[in-house]
Order: C-alpha cells, then structure tokens, then sequence
C-alpha cells in the first residue's frame, strides 16, 4: 500500500483523529463508522471553534441544531461550504457541503442537506508492489428536518439522513458499501435579557442529539460500527454594544454516546460488535473515563451591522480521545442577497494535520434574490 492508502485506514480506522501518530497508552479513542459525519461542516462555526447549538440561526443550522430555523430572520436560504481537509498530508481530501431552508410560516420551516466526503484517488498496490489500479472512496449523506415553534421562545426539530459510505470503491476485496439511516432530535430556547439604557442582550441555549441510528457494516454484517452518534449542548450571550455593534459569546460542549471498546481479544471485540444502538448510547454513560471523552469549545464573534463579522475560537479534546486542540480565526461580510465566511485552523501541536485547515461557505438569502431579479 502507499503512503495515501494508509492515511485513509488510519483516517477512517481512529474515527478521523487528529493525532493518529501518538498511539500509546494515553490514547482510546472511541471508534466509529464515518466519522466524516462529525466534521464541522461551514466557515461561521468553524471560525468559533466549532461552536454551534445556541448561536444566533442561519443559514447552515442543519448541521449544529436544525431547530434555530424557527427562528431565523429571512424566508428561505441556501448555502454552500467547501473545506479541504488534511491539506497538510495530502491534497485531493475534501468536504463539499450544501444546505438550505424554507419558512412554511411565522412557526414552521422545512430544512435540509447533502454531504459529501472525498478521500481523492487511492493507489494500490499489492505487498510485492505491483499496481493494483486505483479507487476513490467516499462518503455522503442526505437529511431533510422539520421544525416547529412550540412557544415564543421554545422551539423542537426532528431530522431524517440516509448515509452512504463507500471505502473500497469497488477495487479491495472482502470491502462493501456501507448503508444506515438515522435521525436527529433538536431543541432551542432563545430570551431576551433586559440590559442598561436602550439595550437588549439575547440569551440562548441549544441542545442536539445527532445520528440515532442503524450500524454500519463494511463486511456484510460481520462486524459493525456505531455511527458518530454525538449529543451537542451549548449556550450563548448576544449583547449589543451600540445599534451597530454587538458581540456575542458561544460555548458547546459534546459527547460521543457510544461505549469504549475495552476488549483484549478477538471473542470481546465481536461482542462489541454486536452492542445495539440503543444499549451503547446508555453503555457511553458508564465509561469510567466519561469527563475524558467530553469535547469543549469556545466561541467569540463581533458583528457591524450585520454585514461584516470576525470571529475566534478554542477547540479542546483530551489527549484519551484524540488529543485535538486547535485555534480558529474566520471573518464574513454581506453583500444584498448573499454571505461569504471564511475560517482558518492554527493547532497548537505543529504535528497536528488539522493545522492550517480552511472552510468557506457562500449563502443566499433566496427571498431577497427572487425580490432582486423582479
């Protein structure tokens, strides 16, 4: 094999890590099947540190917290986000993401997404070095959501996803397609807090269980893998400085909700296997390591006016998890009917891949668009 094909096993093997290199006794990640799922998909969250659950509804909620939709601003919207990813291994692994909206009224909206994940071309070779031909892996999935006002300041949403993950592309032996379906459940509160003089801060919280679902099985059931099922709570302060200015502070906090993988031989490892959805989401709150396996970030955005905004973040995962820590910086303006963000990752480990990774995202306000072209 390559030096590219074993980026991918190790890509796809330790559930995307950053740190794959520091295999030893600190390190026990939690394993799972297209870990592609769990990459922050756009430039507004991933230049807040990968922030997302509470922060003020746009265009690309459908991947953090569907439910903000009830109560974003504009009709209906449309976004595309781009990110080269591990551009510091390798050049053609990529993440295309698309995502849209539309206000069925004051209380409900319809939403959804396609994601896709490519690890660019794979040589192959057998272990005598003779070329095999090539392959092209990849990874997509597609959601719809539907959201609904369940109170001023109350909302909930539900989403359905089909995913595909197809690692060998037809080209290795004893690897097969990978299907599963899931489902999202999602909640937002959002409350005005009265502040001095002529100023009104917002407070919101946001919760998301993501990826409650089937398993997936590259070997035709033989063994399975959990899919990045994750729960997502954060809260966040919008204060306005002046009519012009406000600046918001955001914090999220996940947790994988599936079991560690203890087992020492190939009998436990089946096993492990053989856990159930549902009985691993309750096994992940028995791990003994459970405070270890939380993931925290931090985000700061200033925005003029709604149309030019920069932005900050802070990313931590303990070194047992995967040992990601990372900066974020981004920066976005507005132009009539559309956005453009941008976001930049500094690691702060020089062996860190994830180090000098870049998002953008265009978004249209499709409302405004059909008002434009009348």
């Amino acid at each position: 094999m390559t030096k590219k094909t074993t980026v991918v096993i190790l890509l796809f093997l330790l559930g995307g890590l950053s740190t794959f290199a520091q295999v030893d006794k600190t390190l026990n990640p939690l394993i799972t099947g297209v870990p592609s799922l769990s990459i922050a998909p756009d430039a507004r969250g991933g230049g807040m540190g990968d922030v997302g659950a509470a922060t003020s509804p746009d265009v690309n909620s459908q991947y953090w917290n569907p439910a903000k939709y009830a109560f974003v601003e504009d009709a209906a919207g449309i976004s595309l986000s781009y990110t080269p990813w591990l551009r510091k291994l390798v050049s053609d692994i990529n993440l295309a993401y698309l995502a849209g909206y539309y206000k069925l009224d004051e209380n409900q909206s319809i939403s959804g997404s396609l994601r896709y994940f490519s690890l660019g071309q794979v040589d192959l070779t057998d272990v005598n070095g003779v070329s095999q031909g090539n392959t092209k892996p990849s990874e997509f999935a597609l959601d719809v959501a539907y959201t609904r006002k369940l109170s001023d300041n109350f909302s909930g949403g539900v989403t359905l996803r089909y995913i595909h993950s197809d690692l060998g592309g037809g080209m290795i032996s004893d690897m097969w397609p990978a299907n599963a379906f899931s489902a999202d459940v999602s909640a937002y509160y959002t409350q005005t807090v009265t502040g001095s003089g002529n100023t009104d801060g917002r407070f919101s919280a946001g919760a998301n269980i993501s990826n409650i679902g089937s398993k997936v099985s590259y070997d035709k059931g033989n063994t399975k893998q959990f899919l990045p099922t994750n729960f997502r709570l954060g809260a966040s302060y919008l204060h306005p400085i002046d009519e012009y200015n406000t600046i918001s502070i955001n914090m999220d906090i996940n947790k994988l909700l599936i079991p560690a993988d203890t087992a020492t031989t190939v009998e436990g490892h089946q096993k492990y296997s053989d856990i159930s959805m549902l009985s691993g989401i309750f096994k992940s709150f028995g791990d003994k390591d459970f405070l270890k396996r939380i993931q925290l970030s931090l985000g700061l955005e200033y925005e003029y006016d709604k149309q030019f905004a920069v932005r900050c973040g802070y990313f931590y995962e303990s070194q047992l998890s995967g040992n990601r820590k990372y900066f974020t910086f981004g920066a976005g303006f507005k132009l009539n009917v559309f956005r453009l963000d941008a976001a930049y990752v500094i690691a702060t480990s020089q062996t860190n891949p994830l180090d000098q990774t870049l998002r953008f995202s265009l978004g249209f306000d499709l409302d405004g668009l059909t008002n434009l072209v009348k």
